[in-house]
């Protein structure tokens, strides 16, 4: 028995699908931190540098610096501080004394805070520091004279306490982003779960699994063969019967995907999709086997998503037919009987009619006389019930075809112990009689023996008859099914007393007898009732 799973589908393509959301929002949110918030900064580091380019390059800038001017400075960095929104913009001459900065009161003293060494020799840089506004991020730029000499250096600052803001503020903007998606991808792995399970009918993969090794069980154990395509006309599913019975037609190869045009275009199956009709018992005679084919769409929320096919050998459904419990001979046998016993009461009622009465009465004496002889005989030489009162009908069959049938004076069978091996043996018997009798028309010598010798748990059951005989190279395709000389839907008889004789485990072969004509020997194992080895 499979083990129960501890949760169920659904429950589990939830905790697939969140886990691999959340794996993928934690892998982004390492690329955005080690990606995305060093750009933040590098953004600020580019913008404070930009400015601090722009105003180095303004002329009124380096004219101040070169006349010692500091006015016109102050009043220009102001303004770029104000619009910009920065922390301060200080112009320093090469002695590193301010020319500008937010508190106007500095102006003229030394710069403090340090980093202007670097661009004091002619060097862009960038550095942290802090200074009497506080921490900054500062950036450093040269300012050149128009003949190309050094005047001083612009400092752009930038607070830091405001860089590390937009930082922390990226980064939650990042988080939230993530947390969004998490619960997107969380809520699409429910909606995707039932999607499935719907689709599923419901089912657990364990169940489906279960019900899929069943019905694949039963689709090969079954004896009809099975064919069944896809919407594409394709080969999605074939049973070993199929490929049995199909193989016995000359088709061979891999089916599996293949159109079924190209692998049995006889079955017609591809039709069924554009129809949509059923088709039943149809007769396909396909590599010289008659087929009895059933057709029928699949249809899946009532449209046609394919169709299947389900065939099985007509002879073998016509053999399964004759071999239920001997039933058509038994029927055939009380046909005769029953026809034989009219005739003798249109007799009587003839001989009644006339008035002949004393004739009437030596046609009675000798009718019973002679049928309780035969009556007699058979009862006294065939112990088993079923089988004499089969022999009986097969008895007034024969005198009703002008054939003579006899059974041999040694001939002895004792009731059986198996009412099934008596089936059989009726199969067997009845067969090679019925196929003596059609060999007998038209012969001007109509003869049928039939023997039945036991010994020791074995039975020989003999008929011979008096026709043309079967010539040599013949004799083992007799047996084989649809082999005949009488033309077409004939060789079933002895194909079947095969089969019997098989399902016995017992021997069935022609002999050579001294008559002319043909004669088969069964050899059967048989057992009996009780102890009857000196019965006879």
């Amino acid at each position: 028995m499979a083990k129960k799973e501890k949760y169920g589908l659904r429950t589990r393509v939830t905790m697939m699908v969140s886990t691999v959301v959340l794996v993928v929002l934690l892998v982004l949110y390492f690329i955005f931190r080690n990606q995305i918030i060093p750009q933040t900064r590098h953004a600020l580091e580019d913008k404070a540098i930009t400015i601090a380019r722009t105003i180095a390059l303004m002329p009124l800038v380096s004219e101040g610096l070169r006349e010692g001017n500091s006015k016109e400075i102050q009043a220009y960095t102001s303004k770029i501080t104000r619009r910009n929104d920065i922390m301060f913009v200080v112009v320093i001459d090469m002695k590193s004394i301010r020319y500008s900065h937010p508190d106007a009161s500095k102006i003229g003293k030394p710069f403090v805070g340090g980093g202007q060494k670097e661009a004091l020799r002619g060097e862009e840089s960038i550095s942290e520091g802090e200074g009497l506004l506080g921490k900054s991020l500062r950036a450093f730029v040269p300012v050149y004279s128009g003949q190309g000499y050094q005047l001083g250096v612009v400092v752009v600052g930038l607070s830091l306490d405001r860089v590390h803001r937009l930082v922390r503020q990226n980064e939650w903007t990042i988080i939230a982003i993530l947390l969004s998606g998490a619960l997107l991808g969380a809520g699409g792995a429910v909606v995707l779960a039932r999607k499935i399970k719907k689709m599923m009918f419901g089912m657990e993969p364990a169940d489906i699994s279960k019900l899929l090794e069943e019905r694949s069980a039963m689709l090969q154990s079954t004896r009809e063969g099975i064919i069944a395509i896809d919407h594409e006309a394709r080969i999605t599913m074939i049973n070993v019967e199929a490929e049995r019975l199909l193989r016995g037609t000359g088709i061979t190869g891999e089916a599996m995907n293949r159109h079924i045009a190209d692998y049995c275009p006889a079955l017609r199956l591809e039709l069924v999709l554009t129809t949509g009709e059923v088709k039943q018992d149809q007769d396909v005679e396909l590599g010289g086997i008659a087929l009895l084919v059933n057709t029928l769409p699949i249809r899946v929320n009532g449209q046609i998503a394919g169709a299947i096919a389900t065939f099985r050998d007509k002879t073998e459904l016509a053999v399964l037919a004759e071999r239920l419990s001997g039933i058509s001979v038994y029927a055939d046998a009380l046909r005769a009987g029953a026809h034989e016993f009219m005739n003798k009461l249109h007799v009587i009622m003839g001989m009644t009619h006339m008035g002949l009465y004393d004739e009437l009465q030596q046609y009675i004496s000798g009718t019973v006389s002679n049928y309780q002889k035969e009556i007699g005989s058979i009862t006294r030489q065939i112990k088993d019930p079923v089988m004499a009162g089969f022999l009986l009908g097969k008895l007034s069959r024969a005198r009703e075809a002008g054939i003579e049938l006899q059974l041999t004076e040694d001939s002895y069978l004792p009731e059986s112990a198996d009412a099934h091996s008596i089936h059989e043996l009726i199969t067997i018997a009845g067969n090679l009689l019925d196929n003596a009798m059609e060999v007998l028309e038209g012969q001007s010598v109509k003869e049928i023996e039939l023997a039945f010798h036991y010994d020791r748990g074995r039975l020989h059951c003999i008929v011979g008859d008096s026709g043309p005989g079967i010539p040599e190279a013949l004799r083992e395709q007799v047996f084989v099914q649809g082999f005949s000389t009488k033309g077409e839907q004939r060789g079933i008889g002895l194909y079947l007393v095969r089969k019997s004789v098989d399902k016995l485990q017992g021997d069935l072969r022609i002999i050579d007898g001294a008559k002319p004509g043909t004669t088969f020997l069964a050899d059967v194992p048989y057992a009996v009732k009780g102890d009857v080895m000196n019965e006879h």
